[in-house]
């Protein structure tokens, strides 16, 4: 199976410092979050977290299957250096 992404919502996590996001393998969600740190943003706020994670959303999906495919883990942390 490949991962997809077709819910396209997203959450703020402010106590973590990140933006949740779901995928799909098959009819299994996988849960990814993606660091505030790895987000472009000139300001910090839930709703500039927000509309950074939107605009650069095939990015954030593309390094989602990069480190998906690498290893199977509960929870998919994806950091600023994966963006590299």
């Amino acid at each position: 199976m490949t991962l997809t992404f077709p819910n396209r919502s997203r959450s703020y996590d402010e106590v973590g410092q990140r933006v949740r996001f779901i995928g799909h393998d098959g009819m299994f969600e996988v849960p990814f979050f993606v660091e505030t740190d790895a987000l472009h943003t000139a300001t910090a706020g839930e709703a500039d977290y927000l509309a950074a994670f939107d605009a650069a959303r095939a990015t954030i999906h593309d390094v989602a299957r990069e480190i998906y495919g690498s290893a199977r883990r509960t929870v998919y942390v994806l950091r600023a250096a994966d963006f590299r």
